[in-house]
């Protein structure tokens, strides 16, 4: 196994000595291919958007921090070619690559508002930028690193807040990923277990397997237990069962979408959780940074849903487990209402209660 201290989920790849404008000219995105986890741990080099693109579709690169940094490292790689040759574009040729590949890149996946957010930060940038065309590169180039760098940094708050959450002792469950696979660094609901031990803290930690594409078995059991936490692998619909033996003490899940009223998006049996949790008076905390709010959305009902492949549930890893001639339905998230929501912990602090007033009050300060 691979000791998951020493990964990097993505990184930027380009020669050392080069200044950021030639970075972004000569240099690749590389990510833990996160598809051929637990098995295997090997990596995909992207050098163009539509490779990027695809790494995002294909799941080989999930989480919402993380999509968003591959994005916008996507935006530099969308305006290499311009660069070719020795050319040297104008700063309208540039300012169209990058609205072209920003909006191309927008479409890889609907629910993440990481993705957006980031997208958004690249366009701004390359807009205030100077009017040599090395001065946009360079800072286009910057803007995407200064997103990768922030979010190590607010991964390691999250952890420090939520871990003041977590009793010595306490047994955790979490559903699907938000470790370092799906971030920078760290992670968000699991950056909270991490930053829990870290502070001396014994902690056992229950993870759903996290049905039909089993983020929790391939990629969540694989990180904790390469990391040293105690875990132990549940399929989904244990969860209850283990909820009314009081056997767990909290949830903590991450976000790839927070309506302004708090109302969350997740992987799909989220929802499930959060129900059960509430029946079984248990806590269930949601771990996401500010990026994962959407303030233009009043609540979840208006947050798009992504439906995914029906193969993936008619042919899961490749293998058929259900008749060919069967209707699928197969949405990738759910949503859980604010009221099933114990507190959000972000970089900034815990918002609880978690209400629209409570969530805007965080955000003025």
């Amino acid at each position: 196994m691979t000791d998951a201290n020493l990964y990097e989920t993505l990184r930027w790849d380009a020669p050392r000595d080069a200044d950021a404008a030639d970075e972004l000219k000569c240099g690749r995105l590389v990510l833990i291919d996160q598809t051929l986890l637990p098995t295997e741990f090997t990596h995909v080099e992207c050098r163009t958007p539509e490779e990027v693109w695809r790494a995002i579709k294909r799941l080989v690169v999930r989480g919402a921090p993380a999509i968003g940094i591959a994005a916008a490292y996507g935006v530099c790689l969308g305006i290499q070619p311009l660069f070719a040759d020795g050319k040297t574009p104008t700063r309208n040729e540039l300012l169209e690559a990058v609205e072209k590949t920003a909006a191309y890149l927008a479409t890889s996946r609907p629910t993440a508002v990481n993705l957006f957010w980031a997208l958004d930060r690249m366009k701004a940038r390359a807009a205030a930028s100077g009017v040599s065309a090395d001065e946009t590169a360079a800072a286009l180039m910057a803007e995407a690193k200064t997103i990768h760098d922030e979010d190590r940094g607010l991964c390691r708050r999250i952890g420090r807040f939520g871990a003041s959450l977590v009793k010595d002792g306490d047994a955790l469950l979490t559903h699907c990923n938000a470790g370092a696979l799906a971030t920078a660094d760290y992670g968000t609901a699991l950056g909270v277990f991490y930053a829990a031990r870290e502070a001396g803290k014994k902690i056992r930690v229950y993870a759903d397997e996290t049905r039909p594409l089993l983020q929790g078995a391939r990629l969540t059991a694989w990180e904790l237990a390469a990391r040293g936490i105690d875990v132990t692998l549940i399929c989904d619909s244990m969860a209850a069962m283990l909820m009314r033996q009081k056997k767990i003490d909290a949830v903590f899940v991450g976000a790839d979408r927070i309506a302004a009223n708090g109302d969350v998006a997740n992987k799909i049996g989220t929802y499930s959780v959060a129900v059960n949790a509430r029946a079984h008076g248990i806590p269930f905390y949601v771990a996401a940074p500010f990026s994962t709010f959407d303030l233009t959305l009043s609540d979840g009902n208006q947050i798009p849903i992504e439906e995914r492949d029906p193969e993936e549930i008619r042919r899961g890893f490749g293998k058929r487990t259900a008749p060919d001639g069967v209707k699928i339905y197969n949405p990738a998230f759910d949503v859980t209402p604010a009221e099933l929501v114990s507190g959000i912990v972000t970089e900034k602090g815990i918002v609880s209660p978690v209400t629209a007033g409570q969530i805007a009050r965080l955000f003025e300060k």
